[in-house]
């Protein structure tokens, strides 16, 4: 693995040197433009620790750098003006890891959260901005900024950005069942009434004009969805990037949008 990635890297760079990456970035960026482009992007960025195992890194290199990488992904989606993103940055699972480990990526999103406060354009694209997920095992001060991205955008409508953080989509599923199931005993809903919507307007993506993804994509080779978006995925199309997150680059992110637009869609019909 170590050997091909180290093949990828001098074929990149020889790529990148010669120039040919920024005419084939031009060239997918007008191919891109012709077909509609996703409504809902979901992402998982993974690959981080072994990015780095594989590079002889400490972890919290790979953090770091996919830290930085986020930050770049946004930049793109403000670049395409992709109406809906939701990043997959920390499973519920993940919070077995080792102290040491959490605290760096607690560290790491605080800060590039504190950033993103002060990003002017959160305001000039009207960009929404929630945390799903167990928000209350993490850490006070994270807690916080999360909150206040989330009180200081809540009337913005044209972009929306949802932190997937100490998710599960088995746990998004129960807290959902558990409410209706309070909302019958009390009366206030039959369960003859219970459908889809009812169901969807239970989910941590309740908040969104369309809380079903059109793509999801995950890098890393790992080719599952790992617990992520279980229900709103049904008919989502999936694309499997054979690429660590933080090697994640402009060119991987158009490929992937020109690869959901040549796909037909039938949604079992």
């Amino acid at each position: 693995m170590k050997l091909i990635s180290s093949y990828k890297e001098i074929f990149g760079l020889i790529f990148k040197l010669t120039g040919f990456h920024k005419i084939f970035e031009r060239w997918l960026e007008s191919e891109i433009s012709k077909d509609p482009l996703p409504n809902h992007i979901a992402i998982i960025l993974d690959g981080n620790r072994r990015w780095a195992k594989y590079r002889l890194f400490r972890i919290d290199k790979g953090h770091f750098v996919g830290a930085e990488k986020a930050e770049d992904l946004l930049n793109w989606i403000y670049e395409l003006d992709i109406k809906i993103t939701t990043v997959y940055v920390l499973s519920n699972e993940n919070l077995e890891r080792e102290d040491n480990e959490l605290t760096n990526i607690y560290t790491l999103l605080h800060g590039k959260l504190c950033k993103l406060r002060d990003d002017s354009r959160i305001h000039e694209k009207q960009m929404r901005i929630k945390a799903i997920g167990n928000l209350d095992v993490l850490p006070r001060d994270l807690q916080k900024i999360l909150k206040v991205l989330e009180e200081e955008t809540i009337s913005y409508n044209s972009m929306f950005l949802n932190i997937a953080v100490a998710y599960s989509g088995q746990k998004e599923l129960l807290d959902a069942i558990k409410k209706i199931s309070f909302m019958v005993l009390s009366g206030r809903l039959k369960v003859d009434d219970i459908n889809e919507k009812i169901i969807e307007s239970f989910l941590y993506t309740s908040h969104l004009p369309q809380p079903c993804p059109d793509l999801i994509l995950r890098t890393s080779g790992e080719k599952r969805l790992s617990g992520f978006l279980l229900w709103q995925a049904a008919y989502s199309e999936l694309i499997f990037m054979d690429i660590f997150w933080p090697e994640f680059k402009k060119i991987d992110f158009m490929k992937a949008i020109r690869t959901y637009q040549n796909r037909v869609r039938r949604f079992g019909k």
